[in-house]
C-alpha cells in the first residue's frame, strides 16, 4: 500500500516509523475533491499541508478555509500563503453550507486565514457561515477554529452571538518559542481570547485549543501551558506533532514518540480538559466529532 510521506516534509528529514501513513484506498476522496473544486472552497487540509489530507476526504470530510487562501500572517510553522487578501466573497457562506449539506456532515469545522487588513478581522464573515451552516443543517455541530481578531471585543461577541456549539483558537506553543512560531500573535492574546469566550459564555459553548509538540519545548513549559489553558476554563484539548512543510519553515526539533502523546494525553484529563486529543497525527480538527457537546 503506498504511503504518504513525501510531501510531508523535506526530502531530508525522515520520518518515523509512527508518522509514515497508509494511503487510503477510496472513491470518496476523489469525490469530496470534485465536491469542493466543483463548490469553489478552501481546505485547511490542503493549504496548510496537513498530513491527514487523504484520510479525511477518502472518509468525505474536511476542514473548511473561509476568507480566502491568502493570509496577513506569516507564521514559520504554517504552509498557508501569506499574501494581499482579495476582497471576501459574499456567497462563500452560502457554498460552504451547501458542501456541509452535500457531504452529510454531523459536525463541520470551519477555520479561515488571519484577515488583519479588515476592521472586524473577518469575524462578520465567520458569522454568517455559521448562520449559512445552521440554516442547512439545525442538526449539525458547528466548530470553529479562529484567529485571535486581534482580541477585539466586538468581533468576537459577533462570533459568539452565532452561537458555535464550540469555539476553538490555537495556543499553537509555549510561552518561550511563540515569538519565533507565531507572527503578529501573543501568547497571553491567546489566552485572553479564550478568556473572553468563556467568561461570556460559561458552559453554553465549548472552548478548545491546542499545541504542536517538536519545536523545541520543555516539559515543564508543555505543563504550564495546559495550566494556563485550564486557568481560562479551556475545554477541550489537542496535542500534535508538528511537521515542517517546507524547507521555509521551521524546523523539526523532536519526534516525540506515540508513548509520551499517551502520557500528555492523561495528564490532560487529570487537569480536568473534557476531552483530550493527544496523539502524533492529531490536528485541530482531525477526529473532531469523536466529542460530542451537550446540547443547550
Amino acid at each position: 500500500m503506498p504511503v504518504a510521506e513525501p510531501t510531508l516534509l523535506p526530502q531530508r528529514q525522515r520520518l518515523p516509523h509512527w508518522l509514515r501513513i497508509p494511503l487510503p484506498a477510496s472513491d470518496s476522496f476523489t469525490k469530496t475533491r470534485v465536491l469542493l473544486e466543483d463548490l469553489q472552497l478552501h481546505t485547511v487540509c490542503e493549504s496548510a499541508k496537513c498530513p491527514n489530507h487523504w484520510e479525511c476526504w477518502s472518509q468525505g470530510t474536511a476542514t473548511f478555509m473561509i476568507a480566502g487562501d491568502r493570509c496577513t500572517r506569516a507564521c514559520g510553522f504554517c504552509a498557508v500563503t501569506t499574501a494581499k487578501p482579495l476582497a471576501l466573497d459574499p456567497d462563500e457562506p452560502a457554498r460552504v453550507a451547501e458542501a456541509a449539506r452535500r457531504m452529510g456532515l454531523r459536525h463541520v469545522v470551519i477555520t479561515a486565514v488571519a484577515r488583519d487588513d479588515l476592521d472586524d478581522g473577518g469575524a462578520e464573515h465567520f458569522r454568517r457561515t455559521i448562520e449559512a451552516v445552521r440554516a442547512l443543517g439545525p442538526d449539525m455541530v458547528i466548530e470553529v477554529l479562529t484567529p485571535d481578531f486581534l482580541e477585539r471585543t466586538p468581533a468576537l461577541e459577533s462570533v459568539i452571538n452565532a452561537r458555535p456549539h464550540i469555539f476553538n483558537h490555537n495556543l499553537e506553543t509555549v510561552r518561550r518559542l511563540t515569538p519565533s512560531v507565531r507572527s503578529r500573535a501573543t501568547y497571553d492574546r491567546s489566552l485572553n481570547v479564550l478568556k473572553k469566550v468563556k467568561l461570556s459564555c460559561g458552559n453554553s459553548i465549548h472552548t478548545k485549543s491546542g499545541l504542536m509538540l517538536g519545536l523545541g519545548e520543555t516539559e515543564s513549559e508543555l505543563f504550564e501551558a495546559l495550566n494556563d489553558l485550564r486557568a481560562v476554563g479551556c475545554d477541550l484539548l489537542t496535542l500534535g506533532q508538528y511537521l515542517q512543510p517546507t524547507l521555509r519553515h521551521l524546523p523539526v526539533k523532536e519526534f516525540v514518540p506515540p508513548e509520551k502523546f499517551a502520557e500528555y494525553g492523561r495528564l490532560g484529563e487529570r487537569l480536568g480538559f473534557a476531552h483530550v486529543a493527544s496523539g502524533p497525527l492529531v490536528r485541530s480538527s482531525y477526529h473532531a466529532a469523536e466529542f460530542v457537546p451537550i446540547r443547550r
